[in-house]
Order: C-alpha cells, then sequence, then structure tokens
C-alpha cells in the first residue's frame, strides 16, 4: 500500500492526543482507526510525520513491546523527549510499559 495522506492525517489526530508522560503503540492507533493489521503503515506514517503542523509527538508512539524503532539518530531524539516526559527509557526500550500505555480504543 502506497503512502495515503489522508490515513497519515487520521494517525496523525490520534498521536497528537497521547497525553503527556504516557505512550502509546502502533498497533493501538492502528486498531483505533479500524485497521489492526495496518501497524506497520502506521509506522510508516510517524516516520514521515516530522514537519506536520501542528507537531505530531513522534516519541510518544513506540513498538507494542514498548521500544523505539527506527534511525539510531532518532531513536536517541526521542528517548530524551520522553524523559523530559517523565518516562523511563532503558537502551531503547520504555521501562515499565504497561504503566505508561495509553490505550485509544479505551481513553477516546
Amino acid at each position: 500500500m502506497m503512502n495515503d495522506p489522508d490515513f497519515n492525517k487520521l494517525v496523525y489526530e490520534i498521536a497528537r492526543l497521547v497525553p503527556k508522560g504516557r505512550v502509546t503503540s502502533y498497533g493501538a492507533i492502528a486498531k483505533a482507526l479500524g485497521k489492526a493489521n495496518y501497524s506497520r503503515m502506521v509506522g510508516h506514517a510517524m516516520g514521515a510525520c516530522g514537519h506536520e503542523k501542528p507537531p505530531v509527538p513522534a516519541q510518544r508512539v513506540v513498538n507494542s513491546q514498548g521500544q523505539l524503532t527506527g534511525e539510531p539518530a532518532g531513536i536517541s531524539a526521542r528517548k530524551k523527549l520522553l524523559e523530559k516526559e517523565g518516562v523511563e527509557v532503558k537502551g531503547d526500550k520504555v521501562v515499565n510499559f504497561k504503566k505508561f500505555f495509553w490505550d485509544p480504543t479505551e481513553e477516546l
């Protein structure tokens, strides 16, 4: 599937709702959009959100195991942002992921 700007906008709308100090997953966003098998597409959308206005808090979207994914420089930058929000990250993984997890299907 090609990059769908409308799908990306929906992904960004949900990502912007993740509260500070919380994280969600690519799969949780996909499920909230009724596209449970689209977690990879959510990942692609998040990788393309750098110039979106208003900004998309990409640091708050991780994989289903709580790992930050992507380029090493991007992981490092997102880790710093999460730590500023009070989310502990060890290596590239959110510590106590379930505690910080925000489920859009339950919260929206």
